[in-house]
């Protein structure tokens, strides 16, 4: 029996397939990563985090799973387990990985794969063929 997710596919408010959804229980799930992403809206924090990663981590309670997401530097992972993109931003930056990165994690390509599938889009390439 198909859920009613499943039955939406493709329309609006359905699933959309490779992607992770950010409803009410990964907001809970993600409380804390979400909270620690959000105090580095402050310079301070984001020095404390540079000085002592583990330690800033820890402050907030991160589970394991969000844990070993910010030591792999994997905005995927980090969104599976709660993480809001919006907030992740931040985290991103002190990383150093800017949207073309996150996108390219997202799209399972290569930076510079990513970035000729963006000029290629702009150029009427349909993002299908930009894949393959």
């Amino acid at each position: 029996m198909a859920t009613l997710q499943e039955d939406r596919l493709g329309q609006p408010g359905g699933r959309i397939p490779g992607t992770t959804l950010f409803d009410g229980e990964a907001a809970r799930r993600g409380y804390a990563l979400n909270a620690m992403c959000y105090s580095f809206n402050d310079a301070r924090n984001r020095e404390e985090f540079r000085r002592d990663e583990e330690g800033y981590c820890r402050r907030f309670g991160l589970t394991l799973e969000q844990l070993e997401a910010v030591r792999a530097r994997d905005v995927l992972a980090m969104i599976a387990a709660g993480g809001n993109i919006y907030y992740l931003a931040k985290l991103a930056g002190i990383f150093g990985l800017n949207v073309q990165d996150v996108g390219a994690q997202q799209t399972g390509m290569s930076v510079p794969a990513f970035k000729q599938m963006l000029l290629d889009q702009g150029a009427g390439q349909d993002i299908t063929e930009a894949r393959n």
